[in-house]
């Protein structure tokens, strides 16, 4: 359980978890997208809800008539009717829209307006710099016609090695124009985890760069494209791409430079021909993070994707037109992709591709001053970052066109939420989001008729049938369950590359649950229908039947100045024992001793519950992440009970690959816990009483 008595370390007071924070003005809702909607679904559909719950419940129960409706309100351009709706309403194989022909890319560029910004970019060598539209979809063309003169024809495969730049979007919107596939790995991927991903696809053509900036220093990746460009089957051309530096150094196999490719006739956009595809023609690839095992390639449809966007920009991020949006990120994570899907709404994204953190911890605070952003978005880490370094954004920066922020990417606390209206703007929609790379899109999220309250996301976003279940599939509210989709989604992946029989697919998500979408997360709904998401449900920690998420235990400790970072784990022994273990990489200067131990615990003791505290606390030199910045909790339980690490973990997928090196000389060495012995753990939380936590 989530302790309502959270304490604001930076400003001195308890944020209770549901203290409300901020209403919408009358003039606000009357101009949100959601009630523009709800008035044409009055006059077009004779609909009538009072709420947001009533509008969500006939989103989920009606879906055939929600998503038509969608189709219709937004203008969804197909070049060929739909036979229905939906043929089938099961999960897996539901089949939307059949009939329909229609073009990602074309609804990319719809919003095409000469003389305004389609985009700004900005990074560590290039200053914040607008792209008009008449350049990029005008490249977006040429670039489409040139790889059709290639031989690409609708489903071959285009990789990228390429950062967050115009050159990126550009492609990718040129890529999927012809029917093509994209996917796409940033450069800070090493090469064995670039080559796990793209030689699953054997791509026809890649764009690479030779190197990326970040933090001040430049990263020669030329070795690394090597490696790659000689371990993809298949590949008949590559696209060189003038590096960060700008320059051009490495032409690769005889292939082209962006230049040169790029040196053509404008295309006038009367005639250009978009490839009309099938509703479910795959669009791109997005990857799981690989935590064991090769990456799941998962396969999006244009139709899906181009309707989710939509629905998320304009009825959850309430985008209008012309407004500019800055979402940290990178090219390898799924909100790039939304990122690039903006336009879709008429919006212009913002792209820096950088250390967050150079050359001042404040420089997205900046860019988002300077590009004059009206929805800015970034990770509860990043806030973090500030609180530590005692950055107000509102005491340097102009925000005064900032109207909403989207924390997404792991829990947001209640401390989290409320630093925004402390240190941001009192006047501000914090529109947090939760969803997933498997369906990129949100499935909890913003709604900006709605109240916020701290540490909450406002609702269940539109279509997604999304509750907690507990261990007998059943519904609960207010209490922590396992997040289940009961119904369909357009967006859901219509397949993983090399699953030929969809096994793979359905032991992801539909095992547990048959009919039924597990998503892998634990997930807790309150009685107004305010969503909670405590962490990855397969790293969750469970004492004495008690679910404890993960995300409690950092939120706890992130306010403790010893600590860098800390990971935690839950071993299931036998005998019915237990033991958890946490353990913790120290910032400079500190060490672990019995003071700190002592801290530790007492913090999470009067911040959550008894069961909180861990049984041990280790100092490790560095806690094993993914490459997308994701704890390996998973793969360090696997490892501590005796699982060879080539089974527990995929090396090529983590940050730095020998740091569990150390987790697995600990399981060698360790005398914390015995596997063979069923007598009880010396401290574990068996001994605890099963009291209340302190301070309720």
């Amino acid at each position: 359980m989530t302790n309502p008595r959270a304490h604001s370390a930076e400003q001195g007071t308890f944020v209770r978890e549901g203290e409300l924070l901020w209403v919408p003005a009358p003039a606000q809702i009357a101009a949100s997208n959601i009630t523009k909607f709800g008035a044409w679904l009055s006059r077009e559909r004779g609909l009538a809800f009072g709420d947001y719950e009533s509008l969500w419940q006939w989103s989920v129960t009606d879906i055939e008539g929600f998503w038509q409706a969608l189709w219709e309100y937004f203008g969804v351009q197909s070049s060929a009717p739909y036979r229905c709706v939906l043929t089938q309403r099961t999960m897996p194989g539901a089949q939307w829209f059949p009939g329909a022909r229609l073009n990602y890319a074309q609804h990319v560029l719809r919003h095409e307006r000469a003389g305004t910004d389609a985009l700004l970019y900005a990074s560590e060598t290039v200053p914040l710099t607008g792209l008009r539209w008449e350049s990029f979809a005008g490249q977006v063309r040429i670039l489409a016609n040139q790889l059709r003169a290639l031989g690409v024809v609708p489903g071959d495969r285009i990789a990228a090695y390429m950062p967050n730049v115009p050159q990126t979007m550009i492609a990718m919107v040129a890529s999927t124009a012809i029917g093509a596939v994209w996917c796409c790995c940033s450069p800070d991927f090493g090469a064995q985890g670039a080559i796990d991903r793209l030689q699953q696809l054997s791509p026809k053509v890649i764009f690479v760069v030779d190197g990326y900036v970040y933090g001040g220093k430049f990263f020669d990746r030329a070795k690394e494209v090597r490696h790659l460009l000689e371990n993809l089957t298949g590949l008949q051309h590559v696209v060189s791409v003038p590096n960060p530096m700008g320059q051009q150094t490495t032409l690769w196999n005889d292939g082209f430079t962006w230049d040169r490719l790029l040196d053509q006739a404008d295309v006038p956009a009367s005639e250009f021909q978009f490839e009309p595809v099938a509703f479910d023609h795959p669009l791109w690839v997005l990857f799981s993070s690989g935590t064991t095992g090769l990456p799941k390639a998962i396969v999006h449809g244009h139709g899906g994707i181009i309707l989710e966007q939509l629905k998320l920009q304009h009825f959850h991020m309430d985008f209008h037109p012309g407004e500019r949006t800055f979402f940290f990120t990178t090219s390898g994570w799924m909100m790039w992709n939304m990122l690039a899907s903006m336009p879709m709404s008429g919006a212009c994204p913002v792209l820096y591709d950088g250390n967050p953190a150079y050359p001042s911890a404040d420089i997205l605070w900046k860019i988002a001053q300077d590009s004059q952003a009206s929805f800015f978005g970034a990770s509860p880490s990043y806030v973090e970052l500030m609180v530590k370094s005692g950055i107000v954004p509102a005491d340097k920066y102009d925000l005064s066109n900032l109207r909403a922020v989207m924390p997404a990417g792991s829990p947001v606390s209640p401390e989290c939420t409320a630093w925004f209206y402390r240190n941001v703007k009192k006047d501000l929609w914090v529109a947090t989001g939760s969803g997933g790379t498997d369906c990129c899109t949100g499935f909890v999220g913003g709604v900006p008729t709605l109240p916020v309250y701290a540490g909450e996301i406002q609702a269940r976003s539109l279509g997604v049938a999304v509750y907690a279940f507990d261990n007998r599939g059943q519904s609960v509210v207010n209490e922590v369950g396992e997040m289940v989709i009961t119904e369909p989604l357009p967006s859901m992946p219509i397949y993983f590359a090399n699953d030929e029989d969809g096994s793979r697919l359905r032991e992801s998500y539909f095992e547990q649950f048959p009919g039924c979408w597990r998503h892998g997360d634990f997930f807790r709904i309150n009685g107004r229908g305010g969503c909670f998401v405590h962490g990855r449900s397969d790293a969750t920690l469970n004492r004495q039947g008690v679910r404890i998420g993960t995300a409690e235990i950092y939120r706890g400790l992130a306010s403790l100045p010893e600590i860098d970072s800390a990971l935690v784990v839950n071993l299931d022994l036998p005998g019915e024992r237990f033991f958890m273990p946490l353990f913790v990489k120290l910032n400079p200067g500190y060490s672990l001793d019995v003071a700190l131990e002592r801290k530790i615990k007492e913090q999470l003791r009067c911040e959550y519950s008894p069961r909180h505290v861990p049984d041990r606390i280790i100092q490790a030199p560095l806690i094993p992440m993914t490459l997308t910045g994701k704890k390996m909790e998973v793969a360090v339980r696997k490892v501590l009970l005796g699982v060879a690490v080539d089974k527990a973990a995929n090396r090529n997928a983590m940050a730095h690959p020998d740091s569990l090196d150390f987790f697995l000389e600990y399981a060698r060495t360790q005398s914390d816990y015995k596997l063979e012995q069923p007598a009880a753990v010396a401290g574990s939380a068996r001994e605890v009483p099963l009291e209340e936590p302190h301070g309720r």
